[in-house]
């Protein structure tokens, strides 16, 4: 039952990641930073976080900046909340997925609205 763990555990840390992200008082690090994906090594010794803020690129990459600074801060925090034998070291990627999600969205939205003027205009 490995993957049961692992699955625990990896839901356990992106809990804990998200409360520690909103209390990081580093004014680069976005308040509105969002954990997309979290991947754990098999034996626990890395943890990549995939991040993603919905401001856009600009401000994910900023934020990733700041956390890969603040990473022995935030590391050290979730070995207090999770009693763990190995804290994995993190690493910090920003992600665009949110960004791109909204614009799909804003896309398909135009979209509806077309069909509404052109169903009024029959």
């Amino acid at each position: 039952m490995p993957g049961f763990k692992m699955g625990r555990v990896t839901s356990d840390i992106k809990i804990a990641l998200s409360d520690i992200l909103r209390e990081v008082k580093d004014p680069r690090v976005s308040k509105l930073l969002s954990i997309v994906k979290l991947d754990v090594s098999g034996d626990m010794s890395y943890a990549k976080v995939y991040v993603s803020a919905i401001e856009g690129r600009e401000k994910t990459v900023e934020s990733v900046k700041a956390l890969k600074n603040a990473a022995g801060y935030i590391r050290r925090e979730l070995g207090a909340r999770l009693k763990l034998r190995k804290v994995p070291e993190l690493r910090f990627v920003a992600d665009d997925s949110i960004e791109i999600s909204a614009n799909i969205s804003r896309i398909v939205n135009s979209f509806d609205k077309k069909e509404e003027e052109v169903a009024d205009d029959e």
